[in-house]
């Protein structure tokens, strides 16, 4: 590529947006040309405009220190400064954020979203790349039903998916149809933001309650699993999910605990590791930057995966999965990990993009 494709991200000051810029410092395909936040950073430079100091690992870009940040509710200005955006802006009115992000794609600006606001949208995948690139093929239908010509909307799912729903995926991709999971997640302090989750409340304690958070964990998946006819997405029928999502007192990555219940069809233990160990996906296959080269690794320790020590495997992408064993209750049951704001928020939004960008629906 001799001309890198230029990037904006929103919620540029923010912890998410801040991880987006770092991992995009040395894209070898995009790069951070347009930076948007509140009302109130807008106007000064970035380096100038993070109040809560810069809070990921690294220093801030020099050429992204510089930027100017636009109002995120000024589409004009990233009208020519930019060929997509990653969303990264939170805020409670779940409507704003969707008439925001509207304005983008309408203006022409593809839109890779990393908040829940159109995640039960029909006609927006919710993606992740190694499970369902085909929901891709929805964005035609998306940009006729809304009447865009080159702006689209695709969103990654809840962070905490991302580590148990991809080995489950394996499975269900290799014949064994499942039909219940428990899922109890131990949730990172960084899935709240920052300054997120008070000091005095999560150190030394365990808070078993993360709003919405289990009703996503029940929901997501179905869409994410299911497929697309018509035009429409029609969700995987026959599994049902029960969630427990828990805040516990670490720094970064989502640690999931899950229970396993087949149907019919039962693989035995070793079928699985195999299953798990050769499975690739397409962002494997089109060797994306971001891509992890193997995108489940398995842990044959005891004790693993562990958040300080497999957060990080590969850039922050890959899956660490361990402990697997027969259940009894259900059939098998297994601990799952990825880092939540590398795999669960910007990488995976970064990989989103790579993909649409390989499949040729990026205007560049």
């Amino acid at each position: 590529m001799d001309k890198k494709i230029p990037v904006g991200v929103l919620g540029a000051t923010g912890m998410v947006g801040q991880q987006y810029i770092r991992l995009l410092s040395d894209h070898p395909w995009f790069e951070v040309a347009y930076v948007a936040a509140s009302p109130s950073s807008a106007g000064k430079k970035y380096s100038d405009a993070l109040k809560g100091g810069w809070i990921v690992e690294g220093e801030v870009p020099a050429h992204v220190g510089s930027l100017i940040v636009g109002d995120v509710a000024n589409v004009k200005r990233a009208e020519g400064s930019c060929a997509l955006v990653f969303s990264a802006f939170e805020m409670p009115d779940k409507e704003a954020i969707k008439a925001t992000e509207n304005a983008y794609a309408a203006s022409g600006i593809p839109v890779f979203s990393n908040a829940s606001a159109h995640r039960g949208t029909p006609n927006v995948p919710m993606l992740i790349g190694e499970i369902n690139p085909h929901h891709l093929d929805v964005i035609p239908h998306q940009q006729k039903a809304n009447g865009w010509k080159k702006g689209f909307i695709v969103v990654k799912p809840n962070c905490s998916l991302q580590s148990y729903l991809t080995p489950i995926h394996a499975l269900i991709a290799a014949g064994f149809d499942v039909e219940k999971l428990i899922i109890t997640t131990m949730q990172a302090v960084s899935g709240a933001g920052y300054p997120g989750v008070a000091s005095l409340d999560v150190i030394d304690n365990i808070i078993p309650l993360i709003s919405g958070e289990e009703e996503k964990t029940e929901t997501e998946p179905l869409k994410i699993l299911g497929e697309l006819k018509g035009g429409k997405f029609v969700p995987i029928k026959g599994l049902s999910v029960s969630a427990h999502c828990n805040r516990v007192p670490v720094s970064d990555g989502h640690l999931a605990c899950v229970n396993v219940l087949f149907g019919k069809k039962k693989p035995s233990m070793q079928k699985i590791l195999n299953i798990w160990k050769i499975f690739r996906g397409e962002p494997q296959e089109l060797e994306l930057p971001f891509a992890p080269k193997q995108p489940i690794i398995y842990r044959d320790e005891p004790n693993r995966p562990q958040p300080k020590r497999d957060r990080d495997a590969d850039k922050g992408m890959a899956v660490t999965v361990g402990r697997l064993r027969e259940d009894n209750v259900f059939d098998f049951k297994f601990v799952a990990l990825s880092h939540n704001t590398v795999r669960g928020a910007a990488g995976g939004g970064i990989l989103n993009a790579e993909l649409a960008y390989k499949k040729g629906l990026l205007d560049v």
